[in-house]
């Protein structure tokens, strides 16, 4: 198991901006990472992934040009900058890895590891 502790979360008006961290106790080496939402009303959705070099990335069309995606491997951390938030951004953040290698996926069930969450509200 990789142990994920996210981190950054808030209360934030429309437009405003946040930075969600992820701190894993290790990365896998050529495991890509992700970043998944879940609101009461919703099932848990993608967000955007990176794969282990930090090359590619993937985003939902809900957030694309407005989210971006980023890793320093030197500190086993990943972000997500949040951009021009919109109420229907407000959810719990979750950040997820692998123990195998994972080239990259949308699916929750190819990820293994999970942290606790983190809430992001977007007030109008």
């Amino acid at each position: 198991q990789v142990q994920l502790v996210e981190s950054g979360g808030g209360l934030v008006q429309a437009g405003g901006s946040l930075r969600l961290s992820c701190a894993a106790s290790r990365r896998t080496i050529s495991s890509a990472m992700g970043w998944f939402r879940q609101s009461p009303t919703k099932e848990r959705e993608f967000v955007a992934a990176i794969n282990w070099s930090g090359t590619n990335t993937y985003y939902a069309d809900s957030v694309k040009g407005r989210f971006t995606i980023s890793s320093d491997n030197a500190k086993n951390t990943v972000y997500l900058q949040m951009n021009s938030l919109k109420p229907e951004d407000t959810a719990v953040y979750y950040c997820a890895g692998a123990t195998y290698r994972l080239r990259y996926s949308q699916n929750p069930a190819d990820f293994d590891s999970w942290g606790q969450g983190t809430q992001v509200t977007v007030s109008a």
